[in-house]
């Protein structure tokens, strides 16, 4: 069923995800999606100086949601922060070699829970020195 939808590079994301799993002591975290009705995915991140040291997601959705996720952690770990917050939904489809039209939109997950958790990295960055 998904090889006739998905390419190599999607499924592989899809049957073996990078960095599955939560980083328990993480320096920030961001979500999208909604639990209720759909896709939902949560990354963490650890930084080192200004730098995406570690990362990790879980999420919970479909075969694109759970590739995108994969790949998103894969294209943000090791980069300077400023870096990473630049990922867009097209680097993204565009480093798994293409998504169905009807599945491009799992992208977004990836792409806004990477910027929330940089964002409440920093938030919390600025809290703990004022």
């Amino acid at each position: 069923m998904y090889d006739e939808v998905y390419n190599d590079t999607v499924f592989d994301h899809f049957m073996n995800p990078r960095n599955a799993g939560v980083i328990n002591d993480a320096d920030g975290f961001g979500v999208c999606g909604d639990p209720g009705c759909g896709d939902f995915l949560t990354i963490y991140i650890k930084v080192a100086n200004d730098t995406i040291a570690d990362i990790s997601f879980l999420v919970f959705g479909c075969a694109a949601a759970i590739a995108t996720s994969s790949m998103t952690t894969e294209l943000a770990k090791g980069k300077a922060l400023e870096e990473a917050i630049k990922i867009t939904e097209d680097d993204i489809i565009e480093a798994l070699g293409g998504l169905p039209e009807h599945k491009q939109h799992c992208s977004n997950l990836g792409v806004k829970a990477l910027r929330s958790a940089i964002e409440n990295y920093y938030n919390k960055t600025i809290e703990k020195y004022q």
